[in-house]
C-alpha cells in the first residue's frame, strides 16, 4: 500500500494574504489540490493532508477525498509528519509531499516510487540539480555516487555548499521505518524544531539503504512562497499544458497568451488564436477554430465550429 502525507499547515507570511498559502490557485486549482492530484496519479491509495493555519479554509477548498490531521503549532517538518503518524502506520510505503509545490507531476512521483521499490530503499529522496542551490539542503554522495547524507545549507561546509544536487523535501519512505524514526528525532537545534531530514541518518545508521533520485525537470520541486513565485508557477504550468496539447495535434498560435485549465479537453486539429481562455470542464472538438480573445468556460464546442473573436461562452 502506498500512502501520501501532504504538508499544508504553514501560514505563508510572504504571500501577504489573509488566506492560507496552499489555497492560492495555479491554473484555476488551489496549490494543495495539484499535490493531491500528483499523489493520486503516482498510485497513492490513501492521502492525508496536514493542516494548521487556516485549517477550516484549507478543508473547505479541498474537494478530493482525503484524511485531515491538525498541526496546532508549526514546529518543523518532522513535527508535521509526526502529527500524521497514526495515519502512516507500519505497512507499505509513505510518500511525503508539500501543499505549496504545485508543479510536481504524477509521472515524476510514479518514477520515484518505482525507483524506491526496484532499489530496495528504506528511503528515496527526490532531488534536483540546480544552478543556484543557496538555501537548499544538499545531497552529499561518495566518489562512487552512493548516498552519504543530506545536509542543511546552514550546516554544510564550504566544500559541501559547492554541491548543486539539492534535497526537494519530498520522499518515499518504508512506512514502518518512518513510523519508528519519528519517535527518535529531537528539536535539539537553534530553531527548536523537529526536522524530517533527521530521519535519513537515523534509518541509514540502522544499515538500511537510503538514496536520492534526481528529477529530470528541476522546476517540479519549486515551492511557492510569494506572489512573484505564484506567477512563475502559473507561467510554467500554462506552458506545460499548452505544450502537451500541441504535442497531441492542437495548433496554439501563441502559447504564452493562451490559458487552458487542466480539466479542459482539446481534440486534435483545433486551432486556438491568441488571448483565449478555455476553462473548467470545457471540451473543444476536432477541426474547431477558436477566435482570438475568446472566453470559454464549462462549454462544449462541437466539431468544425468557428468561434468568432471576443466570444464569451459559459455553460
Amino acid at each position: 500500500m502506498l500512502k501520501a502525507v501532504i504538508l499544508a499547515a504553514g501560514q505563508g507570511t510572504r504571500m501577504k494574504s489573509k488566506l492560507p498559502k496552499v489555497v492560492h490557485k495555479v491554473m484555476g486549482k488551489c496549490m494543495v489540490e495539484h499535490a493531491i492530484t500528483a499523489a493520486k496519479e503516482a498510485g497513492a491509495d490513501e492521502i492525508c493532508v496536514v493542516v494548521g493555519h487556516g485549517a477550516d479554509i484549507v478543508k473547505s477548498e479541498i474537494t478530493s477525498d482525503v484524511t485531515f490531521v491538525t498541526q496546532d503549532k508549526q514546529l518543523g517538518t518532522g513535527h508535521a509528519v509526526k502529527c500524521a503518524r497514526e495515519f502512516i502506520g507500519t505497512a507499505g510505503e509513505t510518500m511525503i509531499l508539500f501543499g505549496d509545490t504545485p508543479l510536481i507531476t504524477g509521472a515524476t512521483l510514479e518514477r520515484l516510487v518505482k525507483t524506491h521499490r526496484f532499489s530496495g530503499n528504506a528511503i528515496t529522496v527526490l532531488s534536483a540539480c540546480i544552478d543556484n542551490p543557496t538555501g537548499y539542503g544538499r545531497i552529499i554522495r561518495a566518489l562512487d555516487g552512493t548516498f552519504v547524507k543530506s545536509v542543511e545549507h546552514k550546516d554544510a561546509t564550504e566544500e559541501e555548499r559547492l554541491c548543486n544536487e539539492v534535497n526537494s523535501g519530498m520522499y518515499v519512505f518504508d512506512a514502518k521505518e518512518l513510523y519508528e524514526a519519528l519517535d527518535l528525532i529531537t528539536n535539539d537545534n537553534a530553531q527548536g524544531e523537529y526536522y524530517l531530514p533527521d530521519t535519513l541518518m537515523i534509518i541509514k545508521d540502522k544499515g538500511l539503504k537510503v538514496d536520492a533520485m534526481i528529477v529530470e525537470d528541476a522546476t517540479e520541486i519549486e515551492g511557492v512562497n510569494s506572489r512573484v513565485q505564484l506567477a512563475h508557477a502559473e507561467e510554467v504550468m500554462k506552458l506545460r499544458i499548452n505544450t502537451g496539447w500541441m504535442t497531441e495535434g492542437v495548433t496554439i498560435i501563441d502559447p504564452h497568451t493562451t490559458y487552458i485549465e487542466p480539466q479542459a479537453v482539446i481534440e486534435n486539429d483545433v486551432v486556438i488564436y491568441p488571448g483565449t481562455f478555455i476553462l473548467g470542464s470545457s471540451v473543444v472538438k476536432t477541426d474547431s477554430v477558436i477566435g482570438p480573445f475568446s472566453y470559454i468556460r464549462d462549454a462544449v464546442i462541437d466539431a468544425g465550429s468557428e468561434i468568432a473573436p471576443y466570444s464569451k461562452i459559459i455553460g
